[in-house]
């Protein structure tokens, strides 16, 4: 490695026993789903971390904000753990970090832009604590038995990195998310010529981006959406409202760049878009021609046709800016027949409902809306299948393990390896938790290790269980029956109630009879019990109901028994 820069770590730690040493890649998550990337790398008694990023809840975690990997067997090793290397700044690679960094209070190591992300995030923590390593495409990390090397690759964001990690017994390749882009916006084009040299050299194991390993072809450079604006910007006399992911800097660069051409200002709305662009101005990542920006807050004396406002709200979100303006709820910006809504998005696998309503709303008030299905304006961050073809063919490795995606993206990119010559036995399609062992000629996989996930409800971390997910499906899909009463502790007569109260169960119309239903139905069973303890005179109520409702009504609400004393 030419001209290399090489930093040297090292942290104390316990001993485990082994019999053999062994390179071992195990991934805590980012296989058979997507998001909460976590890959640990082993080598005897020394690892360290590739990426630590979260996942959004679907329709089957009601209630829960996101979804953080399972760390635990990170926090159990007993040796030494080196430090954290990030890949790059979204939320899949580096969203648990301030969870996690707390936890382990070990370096993490990364490019400028993802620095300074990581370091917003970890500021609405709290986390003072945090060493954070800032470096550059080229450099060379020498911690314990591992010496990483950063390898510039183009991807949705800046600052991306591949990581060539050099072990004792051969080099990992983890690409982390990139694409092949030969017309980058900012001219630098990821460094093929390194996947050349490494692969001459020899490569262990290859772990690669599969998010697009279904799609054919090459993924669309991203100077293409930037044509698209000129061509959407040019001659319009509407004012022009676009939206787009944050991070995407490159793609802000080509909005601002498009809006300077045709004369018009720039506004910024939404706090993450805020956000972003002061940090990239901080880094000098962005260019910002002379007198284009604007603040939102002074745009009412501009003219329509002289405005372009890039805002938040690409997947909907109902907090965005661009949804508040859909609802008529934005404080500088009502949208009408005056004004073009460029969606230069696609919807993240969820989120196509609130987008979908999202444009509706849009539509509904008279604005031209833009978005994929019409238009150029968005391209994936994500190499395409003859873009890991040659990822695959030049690096050459002795074996596969694909990495980031769903199982059907996993095989795909299996699939692909072995087309290309690979032996199958030298490809493997592993699992959150599933070891990957190697020496230098042979691979295999281990014994499964704790993995999972962790689920963050507003400020509780982790303290939402199966019990307490299953308990919120049901209430949400049959709804809560209360049943309450009072009796003498002496005698065990029934002194007041009992009491039905009943929600999201029946249409209103027939909720009055149901309940009295239910009410004749419990002082029937209070009745008949005989002797019962007291004690479990609520358990019985609610087996009771439970089977009247059943046969009644052929529901299965949740049952709530509440026996007093007095």
């Amino acid at each position: 490695m030419e001209n290399e820069k090489t930093i040297s770590t090292k942290r104390p730690g316990r001993p485990r026993k082994t019999e053999e040493k062994k390179l071992r890649i195990i991934p805590l998550g980012g296989m058979n789903e997507i998001g909460k990337n976590v890959t640990v790398i082993e080598y005897g008694n020394e690892m360290i971390v590739v990426d630590c990023g979260l996942a959004f809840p679907d329709e089957d975690l009601p209630g829960i904000d996101l979804v953080l990997p399972d760390i635990s067997y990170i926090e159990e090793f007993e040796g030494t753990l080196h430090g954290m290397f990030i890949t790059h700044g979204h939320e899949d690679h580096i969203g648990a970090m301030p969870y996690m960094l707390p936890k382990l209070d070990v370096p993490a190591y990364c490019t400028r832009l993802t620095a300074g992300l990581l370091e917003v995030k970890l500021e609405e923590t709290d986390y003072t604590r945090a060493k954070i390593v800032c470096v550059e495409a080229g450099s060379v990390i020498q911690v314990g038995c591992f010496k990483v090397e950063f390898i510039a690759v183009n991807h949705s964001i800046s600052d991306s990195v591949c990581l060539a990690i050099h072990t004792p017994v051969g080099v990992v390749v983890c690409t982390g998310d990139f694409k092949i882009d030969t017309t980058p916006v900012d001219g630098k084009m990821m460094d093929l010529a390194r996947f050349g040299a490494l692969g001459k050299k020899g490569v262990l194991c290859l772990m690669s981006d599969s998010t697009n390993a279904e799609r054919p072809g090459y993924t669309m450079s991203e100077r293409k959406v930037g044509d698209t604006f000129n061509d959407l910007f040019n001659g319009c006399d509407k004012r022009i409202i676009v939206t787009t992911f944050a991070s995407n800097i490159h793609r802000l660069q080509q909005i601002i760049n498009a809006a300077h051409k045709v004369g018009r200002k720039v506004a910024i709305t939404g706090r993450s878009m805020e956000n972003i662009m002061k940090l990239a101005m901080d880094l000098d990542a962005i260019t910002l021609p002379r007198d284009t920006i604007v603040d939102i807050n002074n745009i009412k004396g501009i003219p329509n046709h002289k405005l372009v406002i890039i805002t938040t709200g690409s997947q909907g979100e109902p907090m965005s800016a661009l949804y508040r303006m859909a609802i008529s709820g934005h404080r500088h910006v009502t949208l009408g027949a005056g004004d073009r809504v460029i969606m230069s998005s696609s919807a993240i696998p969820g989120n196509e409902k609130m987008v979908n309503r999202v444009i509706n709303e849009l539509l509904r008030k008279g604005a031209d809306v833009v978005y994929d299905k019409l238009a150029d304006i968005h391209v994936s961050g994500h190499a395409c299948q003859e873009e890991l073809k040659i990822i695959l063919g030049l690096l050459e490795p002795k074996f596969f393990l694909p990495v980031h995606g769903e199982y059907r993206h996993l095989l795909a990119h299996a699939n692909l390896a072995k087309a290309m010559g690979m032996d199958s036995k030298d490809v493997f399609i592993g699992d959150n938790g599933q070891p990957l062992e190697l020496t230098a000629n042979t691979a295999k996989f281990g014994e499964m290790v704790q993995s999972g996930r962790v689920l963050v409800d507003g400020m509780s971390v982790g303290d939402v269980g199966g019990q307490v997910l299953r308990e919120r499906k049901l209430l949400a899909e049959d709804g809560v029956v209360v049943i309450s009463f009072t009796v003498d502790s002496a005698s065990g007569d029934v002194v007041a109630g009992p009491t039905v109260i009943s929600r999201g169960f029946m249409l209103n119309r027939d909720l009055g009879t149901i309940d009295e239903e239910i009410r004749l139905h419990a002082i029937k069973v209070i009745d008949a019990r005989g002797t019962a303890d007291l004690k479990k005179l609520d358990n019985l109520l609610r087996v009771e109901i439970n089977n009247f409702i059943q046969k009644r009504l052929r529901r299965s609400p949740m049952i709530l028994a509440t026996v007093l004393e007095m």
